[in-house]
């Protein structure tokens, strides 16, 4: 495997296991200096790390909750100041909109728009600086466009914001060497898929063949290493409509 990013440090937020795992792994297989954030499992951050150095990647990572905005501040005081940055962890919670309370909507807006909004603030400038650098971030299934969600609305929400986020800073930084992207990935089964999402996946995917981690990834990986894709909110899905 060509070390594309030999020379550049890497932080994927929810690295330690589905997608943002299987984005570390092929960072560290590409010669990328990898910096791991989990949220509680030691078991699954030690398994990541040790996946990473035995595909002969260079791996470091530590466990930090990352469930409120100042969070950003707690992980990046770990880590040095990332050329890629690779925000994975997503939390979601299904209910109608009527259910939904005040937390949940502070809560999954912090997670998954505010939070990766703060790390892109606070690495942006060292891009530039360094007229390299390479930002992606995972939306939501169906959330490369504006659409209603019967039981994700708080969720789907945040994401389809993150596009707006990626445009932003194409149109500021991508003169500078910097890509800001958002993948969109269909059903995916993961290790954290339960057996009623598992069905779920499979009576709704294209086929009835959910994706996984490792399809999803080796599509964003492409992305990184081509910075004509800049501003794009990329759904990789097979064509899934819900």
């Amino acid at each position: 495997m060509e070390k594309i990013f030999a020379g550049k440090t890497a932080l994927v937020t929810g690295g330690t296991g589905g997608i943002g795992k299987a984005m570390a792994l092929r960072l560290g297989v590409r010669g990328a200096r990898v910096f791991v954030q989990g949220g509680s499992s030691p078991e699954r951050l030690e398994g990541t790390l040790k996946a990473i150095r035995d595909a002969g990647g260079e791996a470091e990572g530590f466990l930090y909750d990352a469930g409120l905005p100042e969070s950003a501040a707690g992980i990046l005081d770990r880590v040095p100041r990332p050329d890629i940055l690779i925000c994975a962890w997503g939390p979601y919670k299904r209910a109608p909109v009527e259910q939904l309370l005040a937390h949940d909507w502070l809560f999954l807006t912090a997670a998954n728009l505010t939070l990766p909004g703060i790390l892109i603030s606070s690495v942006l400038g060292n891009m530039i600086g360094k007229k390299w650098g390479r930002i992606l971030l995972f939306g939501g299934t169906n959330t490369d466009a504006i659409r209603g969600f019967a039981t994700t609305a708080a969720y789907s929400a945040a994401k389809t914001a993150l596009g707006v986020v990626a445009k932003s800073v194409a149109l500021t930084a991508g003169p500078y060497g910097v890509s800001c992207n958002v993948v969109c990935p269909g059903l995916t089964d993961t290790e954290y898929t339960g057996k009623a999402a598992r069905d779920y996946n499979r009576e709704r995917s294209p086929g009835g063949i959910p994706l996984n981690s490792g399809e999803i990834a080796d599509m964003a990986i492409q992305i990184l290493e081509h910075p004509q894709v800049n501003g794009a909110i990329i759904p990789i899905d097979r064509g899934l409509k819900l």
